[in-house]
């Protein structure tokens, strides 16, 4: 078979290409695979999800009877300590969960402005 003399460096040419395209694609244009965008939409999700739950944790504390007690051992504790002690109070516990979930604890302590 006679192939014409332009053929060859056409061929690298859209190789070469190509490579350069997918490097500049992943690296500078935002493409990702199916990984990187399930792990980021799971991110987002959770996120929304703590976020829909604060309101849940501010009702939970309003209508705390034990409120102020638990309001001042939560001022009490160190920076680092308040949120262990917002889920210690049970306020960062979803409704129908057994045990209260950190994230929610710590978007709720900041809702709360202490």
């Amino acid at each position: 078979m006679n192939t014409p003399e332009w053929l060859k460096p056409g061929i690298y040419g859209a190789l070469c290409g190509a490579v350069l395209v997918g490097f500049a694609g992943f690296t500078w244009g935002g493409w990702v695979t199916g990984g990187t965008a399930n792990e980021r939409a799971m991110k987002m999700s959770r996120n929304d999800v703590v976020a829909s739950m604060v309101p849940v944790c501010l009702e939970m504390a309003g209508s705390d009877p034990a409120r102020t007690e638990k309001l001042e051992t939560i001022r009490a504790a160190s920076r680092y300590q308040q949120r262990d002690a917002v889920m210690a109070a049970g306020w960062a516990t979803v409704p129908g969960s057994d045990a209260p979930d950190r994230d929610i604890a710590q978007a709720c302590l900041a809702a709360l402005e202490l």
